[in-house]
């Protein structure tokens, strides 16, 4: 082992440049795993809020039918029966909206499909590698 092997600041340029091209393959291969490793946690994310709204539209549904028959008959004891479905009608829709915006918050929750952690690495990883170089 030479003196040049004990102490890299003695290298040769050849000997920097590949240690230099070695280091920035490991950084690469590392941000590839911690993007890969990003993506599949927002994915989770996305699919458990994903999840969530089928899980609530079905049971909406089974319910729905049921609750609006309800709804009616007590609703026309009162009004006609044409009245009483639509004001249950009216009210199902506006359920409905509400549904939708919170599953649509939900997803938009698990944050746009980018690794932006993995991303803001390389920025850093670039910098250094250019106040190495200066």
């Amino acid at each position: 082992m030479d003196d040049r092997e004990k102490n890299p600041d003695n290298e040769s340029f050849p000997e920097s440049l590949k240690r230099f091209a070695s280091d920035i393959a490991l950084l690469v291969r590392d941000d590839l795993q911690s993007a890969r490793d990003e993506m599949a946690a927002k994915a989770k994310t996305a699919g458990v809020g994903a999840g969530m709204l089928s899980g609530s539209a079905l049971t909406g549904f089974l319910m729905l039918g049921s609750l609006t028959a309800l709804a009616i008959i007590g609703l026309s004891a009162a009004m006609s029966a044409w009245l009483a479905a639509l004001i249950v009608t009216l009210f199902w829709g506006i359920v409905t909206a509400i549904l939708a915006l919170m599953g649509k918050r939900k997803i938009q929750d698990a944050g746009p499909p980018i690794p932006e952690q993995t991303i803001e690495n390389v920025k850093q990883d670039l910098e250094a590698a250019r106040s190495q170089r200066r």
